[in-house]
């Protein structure tokens, strides 16, 4: 079992990005696809702390039901909005990555270099065609 792990959404091109440079750096980690199994409240939690964000700074706000729900009402309370993610998983931002250097919301998806144990294994370009990596593996 890998010591890498990430909350992952297929759909999400910083998600495939972020997915893509973990494994440039030689590591297969525990893809989690958090929509289709969302992780328990106490997870949740785990990583809200882990990551130094507070509950606001995991959320999505850009979804529909972000806004249907009035999660951005200050009145609310952390309670709350992680009950909110709890019942509609979108609202969880991603990619959340895990590793033994740290947990980071990946956004943008080279956040992740901060936190992965080896460096990149060669190039990487991101999906838009912007160059992250050079030849040997290090930040452009």
């Amino acid at each position: 079992m890998s010591d890498i792990a990430i909350y992952h959404n297929p759909r999400c091109g910083t998600s495939r990005n972020t997915l893509a440079m973990i494994r440039n750096s030689g590591e297969e980690p525990t893809v989690i696809q958090y929509l289709k199994t969302p992780p328990a409240r106490e997870k949740l939690v785990e990583l809200i702390g882990a990551a130094g964000l507070g509950v606001r700074g995991i959320m999505r706000a850009k979804e529909a039901i972000f806004s249907e729900l009035g999660l951005g009402d200050p009145a609310k309370t952390d309670d709350e909005l992680i009950d909110a993610m709890m019942a509609h998983p979108i609202l969880i931002n991603r990619p959340i990555v895990v590793t033994p250097l740290g947990t980071r919301l990946c956004r943008p998806s080279e956040v992740v270099l901060e936190i992965l144990p080896h460096v990149q294994r060669g190039a990487f370009t991101k999906e838009d065609g912007e160059q992250v990596v050079d030849a040997e593996g290090r930040r452009v």
